[in-house]
């Protein structure tokens, strides 16, 4: 299973001021199984310990944090020659080890010839709770599930991974009708690693809902394992209501439809946990489409999509033949799955913050808002070949300056005031920048 954040971490290992090495994401989203391929490609040996089950590797930072100590330690434990530069030392969910967190502070300075990766969840809890999260002493990375052309590489379809990569509009066009079934097969499947490999092997959509349902039943019992008690109630609510905001057309998550009264403030903290923890993403509102995008966020209104559009699908029941076969439930809902799915291609394979926008006192919505190198794209996502664009082309009109971008299953094409991209090949930049 080829994960393109793999060069991201050969980078990090012949850079010159190579500091301890954070891989946070979800939980199940592969980070472990990543480092551990990393490690057996790119050094001599691995030195792992998981700090969630092994509290003999926990007390090792417990007296202080001098390094000479905790790699004799942790050799004599594993049995095996730690050697600077040489061993990839993997300290896995390192969020159950707040003095392990800390402790690559020293690593980074006062023995930086030691490549140490850290994994773990909610590691977003730990910088924001100030708990001897080691700020400017660690590079981070982050991993999310398979993205669309990992999931073609994974399931025996390289070469369109490949055509995708290359952005060669020439031959995506006649290709059209083929990776848009394979989109479709990506919107049951999604991207959580175990998933897609099971799928890969038995190509069985029952076994791929019964293994989603699973995660999603681990992720409520990790809920209730590490969240605060007061938080649990809220916490499963507004988790639940996602998928019915997503399925409205004005997507925004709207407080009085998770509970009758509710207001922001009551979920204001389950909603952090949740980011935090990766489980969901926030596109947050601008009232004026300007550089910094960030500047202009209104501070209370926001979209919320889910980690995983296989995920989504299975949180909404929705029978995978529904959706490869289009049937009329599907069509009511394809907009929020299109839309999960331009989310996660934008975040994990493009790197971006998303933004959104829409009128004060009128209908007119812009799906997403992107920022890159001085320009703002705003993007309107069609989950069809239905192509007008009558809210992206007054945006346009009003909001001189733009670069107006449209995501759909139609080819790609230049026209005169917008582009149309592909939705199977939003990952290639080079199409839409």
């Amino acid at each position: 299973m080829e994960r393109t954040l793999m060069q991201r971490l050969i980078a990090w290992k012949d850079s010159p001021h190579r500091k301890p090495l954070i891989l946070s994401g979800a939980r199940q989203v592969g980070k472990t199984w990543l480092l551990k391929e990393f490690g057996a490609a790119q050094f001599e040996s691995i030195a792992y310990v998981s700090l969630d089950n092994d509290s003999l590797a926990r007390s090792y930072f417990e007296p202080d944090f001098e390094i000479a100590r905790i790699i004799a330690s942790l050799s004599l434990q594993l049995d095996m020659d730690i050697k600077p530069d040489r061993t990839l030392i993997i300290l896995d969910e390192i969020q159950t080890c707040p003095k392990a967190l800390t402790a690559l502070k020293y690593f980074s300075e006062n023995a930086p010839e030691y490549a140490v990766a850290a994994a773990g969840s909610l590691l977003g809890l730990f910088a924001h709770e100030g708990t001897g999260f080691p700020v400017g002493k660690v590079t981070t990375l982050e991993l999310y599930p398979l993205s669309f052309r990992e999931f073609l590489s994974a399931t025996g379809n390289q070469r369109f991974s490949e055509l995708v990569h290359s952005g060669d509009a020439a031959l995506l066009n006649p290709f059209g009708g083929r990776l848009a079934e394979l989109l479709k097969r990506y919107y049951v499947v999604g991207g959580m690693p175990a998933v897609v490999a099971d799928y890969a092997e038995r190509q069985d959509f029952g076994t791929v809902r019964e293994l989603q349902d699973q995660i999603l039943a681990d992720y409520s019992r990790d809920f209730a394992k590490h969240m605060p008690v007061r938080l649990l109630p809220r916490t499963l609510l507004v988790w639940d209501s996602i998928p019915k905001h997503l399925s409205r057309e004005n997507k925004k998550l709207v407080f009085g439809q998770v509970r009758e009264g509710a207001r922001a403030s009551d979920f204001e903290e389950s909603l952090e946990w949740l980011e935090w923890a990766g489980l969901i993403h926030k596109v947050r509102r601008v009232t004026k489409p300007a550089v910094p995008l960030s500047a202009y966020y209104d501070g209370k209104s926001f979209k919320v999509f889910l980690v995983d559009v296989g995920l989504l699908g299975a949180m909404c029941g929705l029978d995978p033949q529904t959706i490869l076969r289009g049937s009329a439930v599907f069509t009511e809902f394809k907009g929020a799955l299109t839309e999960q799915y331009v989310c996660q291609e934008l975040v994990a394979e493009c790197g971006f913050e998303l933004f959104y926008w829409s009128a004060e006192n009128s209908r007119g919505e812009v799906d997403f808002l992107v920022q890159d190198r001085g320009n703002v794209y705003p993007i309107e996502v069609k989950a069809e070949e239905n192509l007008r664009s009558k809210s992206l082309s007054a945006f346009s009109v009003r909001y001189e300056g733009m670069r107006p971008r449209r995501f759909s299953l139609s080819g790609y094409r230049e026209e005169s005031w917008m582009r149309n991209v592909p939705l199977w090949a939003i990952s290639n930049e080079r199409l839409w920048r």
